[in-house]
């Protein structure tokens, strides 16, 4: 029988360094920060983490402007730090997967400092000439707001940026780009590492000919001419193909935040990354029973043979207690929340602080520190949910001896992992248990999915897998919900029986 991929139904873990634990008292967390807390991460049960940019970069926006691919950022530590942490994770079984940005570098460098002087990289970015008018060369929008082209003096021509201006888009319709861009991912797995969560995978590939974007019915910026391109399956393959030169158990995932409908396309069994996910659970304020089926029934379902990941909370978009529930969102919605993302169809992204049922943080507006106040549908900053980790009730909840980069939040208190971890009851022990079942079921691990109509604010589904099959309900709502196949099944774990306001029932059919 052949084995499949580690990936498959496994749990990855997102470590935000920054903010995960600070080792020197810098205010920063760091790469032996986390480190120091592999055997927290090992006791959860999860397959893998996967770190935020690791290299040097101004930080105009945190990490994703990178302005050296080969070294390590000096507010992280240094290459040994690193070295060392990678060598502790596999130790632990804990495999470790990068953030790699490569469809952008910061304007810092060299590469583009090089191209705006038309020396050997001249064209490894996706320069133009302003329109016969003035202006632009076309109608392309930021995703962080205004022209995402930026007037060069020095080389007279425009430069396109899909983000913040001092993030210059790659060409990787450039050979020697591209060539450029796979060699650092030769780099890193030459160091051991085991895959990448590739960031912006949807905009490698871009319109030679720049033509126009067309506006939708909303009045938002339709992005197939700057991204999602058809041409982008034939790079993103070539990205897969290098990174399984490394072995067949590296694994590269591809983050699309735009047109959701196509990120199954750009992910197969057989072509383009290993693995794709995208925003609509992200970005959703209103998860309910009809939307999570949709999403699945019609999203992932246009492209049934490729294998989803699935995130309801990231660095990016506000935590999902927060996002579903409000400010005052019970602690039963984060555990509801935990156990339908912990039994969907796909590898699971698990959020730092997720497993803790951490709501939002509201920062006050003298400490907010994001370059960004709205990216497309996230209208808020990203602050509040990149705030410290809340590890004890000690200075800055644990995080640090020094001055924290963001204020740890005060409604993290009362869930600091110490709190929580010798409470039976707590978010924490549901999921360790929740982690831990999935990895013995191989129905919740690799199964198929079917929904089950189910009434009011229930979803139902089973999960399959040669012949063994897993019930899954939960009510959504924080109502007592309609008494739907209640006893149905081995119950495996149930939070208010199944049908209590936020309740879930898993049981062995």
């Amino acid at each position: 029988m052949t084995q499949l991929p580690w990936w498959r139904g496994a749990v990855v873990y997102q470590v935000y360094i920054r903010s995960f634990f600070d080792s020197d008292g810098d205010g920063q967390g760091d790469l032996p920060g986390v480190e120091a807390k592999l055997d927290y991460i090992k006791s959860l049960g999860v397959d893998a983490i996967w770190l935020s940019p690791i290299h040097p970069s101004p930080n105009l926006d945190w990490g994703y402007d990178i302005a050296d691919y080969d070294g390590v950022q000096h507010d992280y530590g240094a290459r040994a730090d690193f070295e060392f942490l990678l060598n502790a994770a596999h130790h632990r079984g804990i495999r470790v997967l990068l953030d790699e940005v490569l469809a952008h570098t910061s304007d810092q460098h060299p590469w583009f400092a090089d191209s705006v002087a038309r020396g050997d990289s001249a064209d490894w970015y996706v320069w133009a000439d302003e329109a016969p008018g003035g202006g632009p060369p076309n109608n392309w929008l930021s995703s962080f707001g205004g022209p995402a082209w930026t007037w060069s003096e020095v080389r007279g021509q425009y430069y396109h940026h899909k983000f913040m201006p001092q993030q210059p888009k790659l060409n990787w319709l450039n050979p020697d780009a591209r060539k450029a861009a796979l060699g650092v991912l030769d780099h890193w797995l030459g160091e051991g590492v085991d895959g990448f969560r590739l960031d912006v995978a949807g905009a490698l590939a871009h319109d030679p000919a720049l033509a126009d974007n067309e506006t939708a019915p909303d009045g938002t910026q339709i992005h197939r001419h700057d991204a999602n391109r058809p041409e982008n399956l034939a790079l993103l393959d070539e990205v897969r193909r290098r990174v399984e030169r490394h072995g067949s158990g590296r694994f590269v995932l591809g983050e699309f935040f735009e047109e959701p409908d196509l990120a199954g396309g750009f992910a197969a069994p057989d072509k383009g990354v290993h693995s794709a996910y995208t925003f609509p659970l992200l970005l959703s304020d209103a998860l309910g029973p009809a939307f999570v089926r949709d999403h699945f029934e019609g999203v992932l379902a246009a492209h049934p043979d490729h294998w989803p990941s699935v995130a309801f909370s990231n660095h990016d978009v506000k935590r999902a207690p927060t996002r579903f529930g409000g400010p005052d969102a019970p602690p039963a919605l984060a555990r509801m929340l935990l156990a339908l993302l912990l039994c969907l169809r796909g590898t699971v992204l698990l959020y730092q602080g997720e497993e803790l049922g951490l709501p939002q943080a509201d920062v006050p507006a003298d400490k907010r520190r994001d370059p960004i106040r709205a990216v497309n549908r996230m209208d808020v900053g990203r602050d509040g949910a990149r705030t410290p980790m809340p590890w004890d009730d000690g200075l800055n909840l644990g995080f640090s001896t020094g001055e924290p980069w963001l204020p740890p939040a005060p409604e993290h208190a009362d869930l600091t992992a110490y709190a929580q971890a010798g409470d039976p009851a707590s978010t924490l022990t549901l999921a360790r248990r929740l982690i831990a079942l999935r990895r013995i079921s191989t129905p919740l691990r690799l199964g198929a999915i079917r929904f089950i109509d189910a009434p009011g604010p229930v979803l139902m589904f089973e999960r399959e897998h040669l012949g063994e099959r897993v019930l899954c309900q939960f009510n959504m709502g924080p109502d007592v919900a309609p008494a739907f196949r209640p006893e149905e099944g081995v119950a495996l774990l149930e939070q208010a029986g199944g049908m209590g306001p936020y309740g879930f029932r898993i049981a062995r059919l």
